[in-house]
């Protein structure tokens, strides 16, 4: 396999499904909806239509599988389309 393609993942992830709700830490007032993609021990991966968030940027997250705080890793936006990954920095028990 071309070793640009290798897997990097350092994390197994697992599918996932379930609603997600995004809280933008200077915007609480309008949480954004989505779906779980899938996710990890320290992640989770969603879909969702909101196309403003940044690398960095620090959201509260609640979803199926668990609730807490979370940095935007990435985004890809492809037509309609918002994919996010986000690597999880604090997470209460449920």
């Amino acid at each position: 396999m071309d070793e640009r393609f290798r897997e990097k993942r350092r994390e197994e992830r697992r599918p996932a499904r379930g609603g997600l709700k995004l809280t933008l830490s200077d915007d609480p007032s309008s949480p954004i909806e989505g779906a779980l993609v899938d996710i990890s021990r320290h992640g989770f991966r969603a879909s969702h239509q909101y196309t403003g968030l940044l690398t960095g940027q620090e959201v509260d997250f609640d979803h199926p599988a668990a609730r807490g705080r979370a940095r935007v890793m990435w985004t890809r936006i492809l037509g309609s389309n918002v994919e996010s990954g986000f690597l999880i920095l604090s997470k209460p028990e449920r």
